[in-house]
């Protein structure tokens, strides 16, 4: 049994982290505190990063609740599991209410999900339910409404190091040796702090120091080696993801470039220089846009090259459009402009196209008005002449509106000059 089982807390004495939940007076540790008879517990829902404590609360709450206690893992329950527990509702072992945890309840498909709601909603199963996804993409509606969900987050390496020191107590323990460290305090701390919240990758990672201790003797480049690559939580498919990459975007939005390189440097850490380069392009254009025009041609350079280049020196170019897109002007004129358009193509303003716009050059028998009519622009003086463009529908919106930044009020004044003087 791996160590973060074996030493997982058996009471909330020993449970660490989530303080926001399970302070003292804090709404989660009321709940389980107020649990008995007259008080039923609640549906449960825990979401967050793996190893933060989600399957350890949901057993300490099981061990409190006076309930028959059943487990089922979505990644590997089939319809027959969940048919097995729904007909032990109404026997001895359902008297007092079955508490089904269900780990990985995103892996579970609608009618899996649909199968518990009659029972849930009776009060015979009591659900907690654990995922890593946001439940409110992945867990079915009716589910959701009955359940409360609570929001686990990454555990700080203060509260992780007692549980690594009392990983090494145990496995010395264990193996009957007494274990010698070259620097005792840096060891902890470096598991600490580069497992990133993840209490069972650090209990790993005091596993890897002790079956490589020579002489019994735990290196600190060793802690090091084995807790290296812990600290980047990602998956492509997951909330990680897109949490990386908000957090990426915003940053340079809000012109900070440290943090900008901060969150590119996970991204590549992760190997994911297709997603970094993707929304290096989309901020280029939504973010800085007519404020910096040439922005987008230097930031797509710099995506080329780190493609052609690949890790690691893709990181060079890519950070030099990061931070070029932070320093540089903002303006959001454009992105504000296409979507006011979109909005009336969407809601079905479009209209017929004006007759000097057409690309046809005759008229039938209905037209009262004959020919084309086109004013070629650059026939008159500055190259431009007044003439309508938009249907007759729409024709006096306006989606485009002059940012406040040096170059688009340069363009404002320029057409002002133009456009006012006929």
């Amino acid at each position: 049994m791996p160590l973060a089982e074996r030493i997982r807390p058996q009471n909330l004495e020993e449970f660490v982290g989530q303080k926001h939940l399970m302070g003292e007076n804090k709404i989660l540790r009321k709940i389980i505190e107020n649990v008995d008879e007259k008080r039923r517990l609640p549906n449960l829902i825990f979401y967050g990063p793996s190893g933060t404590g989600k399957t350890t609360l949901a057993n300490i709450i099981a061990n409190r609740a006076d309930m028959t206690l059943r487990k089922l893992n979505g990644t590997q329950a089939s319809t027959a599991d969940i048919k097995q527990i729904i007909s032990e509702t109404n026997t001895l072992m359902g008297s007092t209410g079955i508490l089904l945890y269900l780990d990985e309840i995103q892996y579970f498909n609608k009618k899996q999900q649909q199968s518990l709601l009659e029972f849930i909603e009776n009060g015979d199963i009591t659900l907690i339910a654990s995922t890593t996804e946001n439940p409110y993409f992945y867990v079915y509606g009716a589910i959701l409404s009955r359940s409360t969900v609570f929001e686990f987050k990454p555990i700080s390496p203060e509260e992780i190091i007692p549980a690594i020191e009392r990983g090494f107590k145990i496995v010395s323990e264990e193996i009957g040796v007494k274990l010698d460290f070259e620097n005792r305090g840096e060891i902890f701390r470096t598991i600490a702090f580069g497992c990133g919240g993840d209490v069972r990758k650090a209990l790993n990672a005091v596993e890897i120091c002790v079956l490589t201790a020579g002489d019994n003797k735990v290196l600190t480049q060793t802690a090091a080696e084995a807790a290296q690559k812990s600290a980047v939580k990602y998956d492509r498919d997951g909330d990680a993801h897109y949490d990386i990459l908000s957090a990426f975007h915003k940053s340079i939005r809000g012109s900070d470039e440290n943090a900008a390189l901060h969150y590119l440097a996970r991204l590549l850490a992760a190997g994911d220089l297709p997603s970094a380069c993707r929304r290096l392009l989309a901020i280029a254009a939504e973010d800085v846009g007519l404020a910096f025009p040439n922005a987008i041609v230097i930031v797509k350079a710099c995506v080329d090259s780190a493609l052609q280049l690949g890790l690691p020196e893709a990181k060079l170019p890519l950070a030099e459009a990061a931070i070029l897109l932070c320093t540089s002007p903002k303006s959001n004129s454009a992105k504000l402009a296409i979507d006011r358009a979109l909005a009336d193509v969407e809601k079905g303003l479009t209209g017929d196209f004006p007759r000097q716009l057409q690309n046809k050059h005759f008229d039938g028998d209905d037209i009262k008005n004959k020919g084309q009519n086109y004013l070629y622009p650059h026939d008159y003086p500055n190259h431009y002449v007044k003439q309508q463009y938009l249907p007759d529908e729409i024709k006096d919106r306006v989606y485009y509106e002059f940012g406040e930044n040096k170059m688009e009020q340069a363009a404002r004044e320029y057409w002002e000059k133009i456009k006012g003087g006929l």
